[in-house]
C-alpha cells in the first residue's frame, strides 16, 4: 500500500488480499486487487507501468510484483478465487537440526528422527480427500465460531522435492519432499495441522487411520499435542480463479 501511495494516486489505496498466512509463513505467489484513480487529464497506468513502478518502490522489501491485470469491477481478490494450493517442504535425513543446509534455514522442516515412512503417509493423505469436517484440524482464533469447519480437499500429494543447490551436496544423503495441498479454502491452520500429522504417521506415532479418525471426532482438543508443523515450511504457492 505504502508503495501504491508514491504513484500519487487521487484516492488512497486499498489492497485487498487473496488470503492472510501465519507469521513465518512465504508466499511463492499471492493475489490481490486495488483500484487506482488518477489525477484528472492523466492516462491509466498500463499493466507493464504499474509493475515496474511498484516494484521500483519496493526495491527495500521482500516482495515482488510478478503481474498485473485490469478486471472487471466484480473481480475480488479473495471472493472470486475457484481455489489455492499450498505447498510444505520437509527435509528428512537430519539428526540434529544442525544438518539442515544453511541455505534451507526458515525454508523447511526438518522433523526429528531422520527419515519417514513416507508410503504410510501417502496412505493417510488420503483420507483428507474430499469434504469433510475439519473441526479437529484446525486451531481455535476469533473466527471460529462465524466459520464452517467443512471444507473440499481437491488435492494432496506427497511427492520427493529438490533442495536449494543439493545437488552439491548429495553425499550428505538428505531428502527433500513436498506435500501440496489445494481447496477453495482452508481453516485457520488447517494446513499446519494436517501436516503435523502425517508426519506423526510417518514417524510411526500414528497409524494411516488414525486421520480418519482424528476427523470423525470433530474436535480441536483430540488433535495430539505439539504435533503442528512449524510455519517455515509452509508456501502459497498459487491461487486459481
Amino acid at each position: 500500500q505504502k508503495a501504491a501511495q508514491n504513484l500519487k494516486p487521487v484516492v488512497p489505496i486499498k489492497f485487498c488480499i487473496s488470503s492472510r498466512t501465519d507469521t513465518g509463513v512465504h508466499a511463492l505467489c499471492n493475489s490481490a486487487h486495488l483500484d487506482i484513480q488518477r489525477a484528472p487529464g492523466k492516462p491509466a497506468f498500463s499493466e507493464k507501468q504499474l509493475v515496474y513502478s511498484l516494484n521500483y518502490h519496493l526495491k527495500p522489501e521482500p516482495i515482488r510484483i510478478l503481474n498485473a491485470y485490469r478486471v472487471t469491477n466484480s473481480f475480488h481478490a479473495r471472493f472470486s478465487a475457484l481455489s489455492r494450493t499450498y505447498i510444505y517442504r520437509l527435509l528428512m535425513g537430519c539428526t540434529h537440526y544442525s544438518e539442515i543446509p544453511v541455505f534451507e534455514r526458515d525454508l523447511c522442516w526438518a522433523p526429528t528422527g531422520g527419515y519417514l515412512n513416507v508410503p504410510a503417509m501417502q496412505d493417510a493423505a488420503q483420507f483428507l480427500l474430499g469434504t469433510h469436517d475439519f473441526s479437529t484440524f484446525r486451531s481455535l482464533n476469533s473466527e471460529t465460531p462465524f466459520q464452517s469447519p467443512v471444507r473440499t480437499i481437491l488435492q494432496a500429494d506427497i511427492r520427493p522435492s529438490s533442495g536449494f543447490l543439493s545437488q552439491h551436496y548429495e553425499h550428505r544423503g538428505l531428502e527433500f519432499w513436498e506435500l501440496k495441498f489445494r481447496s477453495r479454502s482452508f481453516v485457520y491452520r488447517q494446513v499446519r495441522r494436517m501436516v503435523g500429522a502425517l508426519v506423526a504417521v510417518g514417524q510411526g506415532k500414528l497409524t494411516p487411520h488414525h486421520i480418519k479418525e482424528l476427523l470423525e471426532i470433530k474436535d480441536s482438543r483430540a488433535f495430539p499435542s505439539n504435533a503442528m508443523a512449524p510455519p517455515s515450511g509452509l508456501f502459497l504457492k498459487s491461487v486459481e480463479y
